[in-house]
């Protein structure tokens, strides 16, 4: 029969794991960004963060100058669609079939680039982004847990996000030829999948994400540049998960977010805390040893 005292705890245990999984689904938001251009083309987007930080300095530098939220946000994904347009014509349409580590090593440039572009316009400074959301605790069930309303409704946002993803990928045109690119671009092109749109289409899809995550996590620890910092959390999730599946940076994020609170909260005290930074990449390092493929990843085999 268990204690008083432990049965105290419970509440405690789950508050820390829902926040810990409402963490996890933001973290997802971010791990997409990268699926979606590793499924197009096969390679790690290095330049994610940076998207995510340069979309969200966007939003927050015409908010300043005058525009309404709404017209602001608007007008940030005009941006990010141009911004997907041009990186196709002048980086990607010259590396079509080249090796993965060129393309990566595109990405990097790309990532620079958008860093030291969004700091040239907008400035250095940390930046305020207020959507008008609450940003204080609440309790919930029965006044047991206690729960912050913005993780909350950033959650949400963050999960109709992703099952629209999901559903963008399993079930239309688009989706399956995004797939067959990243399988091979010149039997992409032999069947007729225009690669050069499908390339705009995920990169614009990516800007998308990226400004969503911005938003959120802007919102939570303000625009600054340890924003395109971000990216490294998505990490563990992409290698738990799979870097090729949705449904995978989906239960890697709440594998991880979930993982971090509770190691952080009862195991830290344990060992002298301070785990919360590591543990998610501890995690990973595991799962690269024993599952490198990830839990949703497709075992890669070679034969000779």
């Amino acid at each position: 029969m268990l204690s008083e005292d432990i049965f105290f705890e419970w509440p405690f245990f789950f508050e820390v794991a829902i926040g810990g999984l409402l963490a996890g689904v933001m973290y997802s938001l971010v791990a997409l960004g990268f699926v979606l251009i590793f499924k197009a083309s096969g390679v790690f987007n290095f330049a994610q963060g940076a998207m995510v930080l340069f979309s969200a300095l966007t939003l927050v530098g015409l908010n300043e100058m005058g525009l309404p939220m709404w017209l602001s946000i608007i007008a940030t994904l005009i941006v990010m669609l141009i911004l997907a347009i041009a990186i196709e014509r002048v980086v990607l349409r010259s590396l079509v079939n080249q090796e993965h580590i060129i393309l990566f090593m595109a990405t990097i440039g790309i990532a620079y680039f958008l860093d030291g572009f969004g700091q040239t316009i907008w400035g250095s400074e940390v930046k305020l982004l207020d959507l008008g959301f609450s940003q204080n605790p609440d309790f919930y069930f029965g006044g047991l847990i206690l729960i912050n309303d913005f993780d909350l409704i950033a959650a949400g946002i963050a999960g109709v996000l992703v099952i629209a993803l999901a559903l963008f990928f399993q079930y239309t045109r688009i989706g399956r030829a995004l797939r067959a690119v990243a399988d091979d671009h010149q039997a992409a092109l032999s069947v007729g999948i225009p690669l050069k749109h499908i390339w705009v289409i995920v990169w614009a899809v990516a800007g998308i994400v990226a400004l969503v995550a911005g938003i959120m996590w802007g919102s939570k620890l303000g625009v600054q540049f340890s924003l395109a910092l971000i990216a490294l959390k998505a990490l563990p999730v992409l290698i738990l998960g799979g870097f090729t599946s949705v449904p995978g940076a989906i239960i890697g994020g709440l594998i991880i977010g979930a993982g971090e609170k509770l190691a952080e909260v009862f195991i830290a005290p344990m060992i002298g805390g301070g785990i919360e930074d590591w543990f998610a990449y501890m995690l990973a390092l595991a799962f690269l040893v024993f599952r490198p493929q990830g839990l949703f990843g497709e075992k890669i085999i070679e034969r000779v």
